[in-house]
């Protein structure tokens, strides 16, 4: 940078000092909820401490470390097998499966766990169309409500997290090393296993964590699954012994364990690194496959979407059919779908908002207090759910009793709770939680236009605040699209933090499906299923854009 463009950006960031506040004031909320657990979990332990960790914390951490080992592996075996075909060879419908094979994301994995197990079940599709064949199977076939089921529905759904961060790696990146590897007779499953898993290793490890990140977030599957894990041990503490003190240290020790693994996982990777020695990647050129070769790579390209996607839409679409008018004509669910956009739109809001003003912040400080800013509001994003809703609580119960005294003026009586039981609290998790989502599209979006434009703006004597309505919010303005768009999509499916934090009384989409399926009304769940999937579809469709963009 310049010595005149150095001059500007200082001045520029002298003269910040509202926007900066308020990014500061902003990201210490997200990241009191979190450290809330932590405080809490150092306090001393009660009496049903004990009894947790002798006979539940051990059952329920080795089925969790289990369930998110296997996953991890064969969502990466999948997704990089898949991304390395797309990527690397040309065949029949290669550019359909490009972006078809992204559909899976769209299906939360709570959705096709009870859809499969329906289907498999003794008065499923399946069976009965294989008895109508004459066919007597083995029950113990298509028991799928168990771990080896559970790490199914994940694996299948999860995947494309690995696929979506190796393709792009491999297309852009990767033609020059596969190209010298092949000059130098490398080829099929040599080139794969010397030259391109090796280079490939940060991204496969990238979507693997994100795969870990959302097993361990998961309450929907491995409830309805009958199995044991540090989630369903949170719930069952603050639900069945109605002690939040020790899920919230059990809470703690869950995040403890996730810290400590990101951190190993970054120390074991930290001198492997891979860069391209030219500066610049080039993209990788597909070989042609035709023929045999040509129809198994599209037969199994079809075989995975059709598993992962295709079938359980087709089978959600059944059902919906059937009970259309037992559910989705009814007035209450009117009153539901109305609840599940107004609590979406307000927190989408509210994180957008903090997620510009940040990211503008970010952007004009460029130094380390920027980057800490931003580190913080993204915390969120790798904590999983339910810890999260501990937090929240637990910040808002302080909240209730601080403000107590002032509950307590109208009249003589204990002090209610009132952001405790309010829909404030369910906001405040949506937007602890999907921060991230909101700050990394506003982050693309200043990162694309720089700070040329702001530099003009401030020299002719604009404010920060006039600068960004007039120059940056235009120019941006897609790039937060994307944003609002995401983030939406992400707070219609979560359940974990719905289920914990919701007022009573009120349900939404997630919570409706997820008690229909638990109540065994699999064909009243469909509808409402349906719909999370169907919105969950634009998030898919934002993906595939960007992705285009991204290659002009």
């Amino acid at each position: 940078m310049s010595l005149p463009a150095k001059i500007r950006r200082t001045i520029i960031a002298k003269r910040n000092y509202g926007w900066a506040w308020v990014s500061l004031l902003s990201a210490a909320i997200v990241l009191l909820p979190i450290l809330s657990v932590f405080w809490n979990g150092l306090q001393p332990a009660n009496e049903n401490w004990e009894h947790i960790r002798q006979y539940m914390l051990w059952d329920y951490l080795f089925p969790t470390v289990w369930l998110v080992l296997c996953t991890g592996i064969l969502a990466s075996v999948l997704g990089v097998a898949l991304a390395w075909l797309v990527a690397a060879y040309d065949f029949p419908l290669r550019r359909l499966f490009r972006w078809a094979l992204v559909l899976p994301l769209a299906m939360p994995p709570y959705i096709a766990a009870y859809t499969y197990s329906h289907m498999l079940s003794y008065t499923g599709i399946v069976q009965q169309t294989l008895r109508g064949l004459g066919i007597r199977a083995n029950q113990a076939w298509f028991d799928i409500m168990s771990m080896p089921g559970a790490i199914f529905i994940f694996t299948m759904f999860l995947y494309p997290y690995v696929f979506l961060i190796v393709r792009a790696f491999l297309e852009k990146s990767g033609g020059s090393y596969v190209e010298n590897a092949r000059l130098l007779g490398r080829n099929g499953f040599s080139l794969f296993f010397r030259v391109v898993l090796p280079i490939a290793r940060p991204a496969v490890a990238g979507g693997a964590t994100l795969v870990g990140y959302e097993v361990l977030s998961d309450y929907g599957v491995v409830n309805y699954y009958g199995i044991q894990t540090l989630t369903t041990a949170i719930f069952k503490t603050w639900f069945g012994l109605y002690d939040i003190e020790s899920a919230t240290r059990l809470g703690a020790w869950f995040m403890i364990g996730i810290v400590g693994v990101v951190v190993l996982e970054r120390l074991l990777r930290r001198r492997r690194r891979y860069s391209e020695t030219t500066g610049r990647g080039s993209p990788l050129m597909p070989v042609r496959l035709g023929g045999v070769k040509g129809g198994l790579a599209t037969g199994l390209c079809m075989a995975v979407l059709a598993v992962s996607f295709l079938i359980p839409v087709a089978q959600l679409v059944q059902w919906a059919g059937w009970t259309f008018e037992s559910v989705a004509a009814r007035s209450d669910f009117r009153q539901l779908a109305a609840n599940t956009v107004k609590v979406a739109l307000i927190a989408t809001s509210v994180i957008m908002v903090i997620s510009v003003m940040a990211a503008n912040t970010v952007r004009m400080m460029n130094n380390v207090f920027g980057a800490a800013i931003a580190k913080m509001l993204t915390a969120g994003y790798s904590i999983p759910g339910p810890i999260i809703a501990i937090g929240v609580l637990s910040f808002f119960l302080l909240l209730d009793r601080l403000l107590a005294p002032l509950y307590s003026r109208p009249g003589p009586g204990a002090a209610p709770l009132v952001l405790s039981l309010s829909l404030a609290m369910l906001i405040a998790g949506y937007v602890v939680r999907f921060m991230a989502t909101g700050y990394n599209a506003a982050e693309s979006g200043f990162e694309k236009i720089g700070m040329k434009y702001a530099e003009a703006s401030r020299t002719l004597g604009a404010g920060v605040t006039r600068t960004f309505f007039a120059v940056d919010l235009p120019l941006i303005r897609g790039s937060l699209l994307s944003g609002v768009a995401l983030t939406f999509v992400e707070i219609v499916k979560e359940l974990p933090l719905a289920l914990l934090l919701r007022p009573f009384n009120f349900d939404t989409l997630a919570t409706k499906a997820y008690q229909y399926a638990g109540d065994e009304r699999i064909y009243s769940a469909a509808f409402p299923s349906l719909l999370i999937v169907g919105v969950s579809l634009i998030s898919v469709l934002i993906f595939h854009q960007i992705a285009r963009s991204g290659q002009r």
